[in-house]
């Protein structure tokens, strides 16, 4: 069947969509997710249970991956949503020349970044540039460049670690809107990922520059570094942290494999690197499952 003939399940599938994306557009973002934040760190233990048992059974969490694999000894819910992994559960790939995923999700996108805009869906893009929070300094490293788009479902894992070897240079919180991030909305919300809120990552490694960004969306009531803690700016407008040695006397270096961050709730990692550094693995496509820790690419 041609893409453009629809059958008649379609019309309210599309109509669903087009409600769900609507009220996107209407919902209190941030007051939601302020909400969800509350109730991912309540210790009573029957409310806690209860929401732990359910995430388990309608997302199909594999706990046997889990470091801790009974569900009533987490403390929270978001305890048990930010759940570390058994040492062995994720090898990561060792050679030098080799690219980690720094996540469990589902590859959206990947490619090159071309007259300095990225893939968001098939038929939409979006500028490095915006992504960046405006930071013509940055953009120039990553202009021409490559990136992947890593998206986390509520069964993933929710640690980011590092793909490779860095040392931090920079760290950019942006702010802006809280879009639920999955499939339909990224076919249907323009500029996503340039208008929710992120917190970027910039690091010097062997191959060149690379930027980690975790990417929030609704309900994600916060994101973590390993060295800065949650990120809550008090001010709504782009802040950033220099990390060069001059500001930094003792540099924060992290190895492949390495924790770097976390999503207290769900969302997407893209990883942004300089123009020839890294070619991505064949079948590392639009719809492929990914783990965290298994070879995504290699250098150039």
């Amino acid at each position: 069947m041609n893409q453009s003939e629809t059958t008649p399940k379609d019309g309210p599938k599309q109509f669903l969509q087009i409600l769900f994306v609507g009220l996107q557009y209407l919902l209190p973002h941030h007051l939601l997710s302020s909400l969800m934040h509350s109730i991912a760190r309540i210790e009573l233990k029957q409310v806690k249970d209860l929401l732990i048992n359910q995430a388990i059974k309608w997302y199909g969490v594999d706990m046997q991956e889990a470091l801790q694999t009974d569900p009533g000894q987490y403390r929270s819910f978001n305890d048990f949503f930010t759940r570390a992994l058994r040492p062995d559960a994720r090898p990561f790939a060792e050679p030098d020349n080799q690219v980690a995923s720094p996540a469990d999700g589902t590859l959206s996108q990947a490619g090159d970044i071309e007259s300095g805009f990225l893939i968001q869906a098939k038929g939409h893009d979006y500028s490095l540039l915006e992504l960046l929070g405006g930071d013509t300094e940055l953009e120039r490293l990553f202009v021409d460049g490559s990136f992947a788009t890593i998206y986390l479902s509520p069964r993933d894992y929710h640690r980011v670690h590092m793909p490779v070897n860095g040392r931090l240079k920079r760290m950019l919180h942006v702010p802006g809107r809280l879009f639920s991030v999955n499939a339909t909305t990224c076919e249907k919300v323009p500029r996503l990922f340039a208008r929710n809120e992120r917190v970027i990552s910039v690091f010097e490694t062997d191959l060149g520059p690379m930027a980690v960004i975790l990417v929030g969306a609704i309900f994600v009531s916060s994101i973590e570094t390993v060295w800065a803690g949650t990120i809550t700016p008090a001010r709504q407008q782009v802040n950033s942290w220099n990390y060069q040695p001059q500001s930094e006397p003792n540099p924060i270096e992290l190895i492949k494999g390495e924790e770097m961050g976390r999503f207290n709730m769900g969302s997407t990692v893209i990883l942004l690197f300089a123009r020839d550094a890294v070619e991505w693995a064949e079948g590392f496509s639009a719809g492929a499952t990914v783990r965290m820790g298994r070879a995504i690419g290699e250098t150039c």
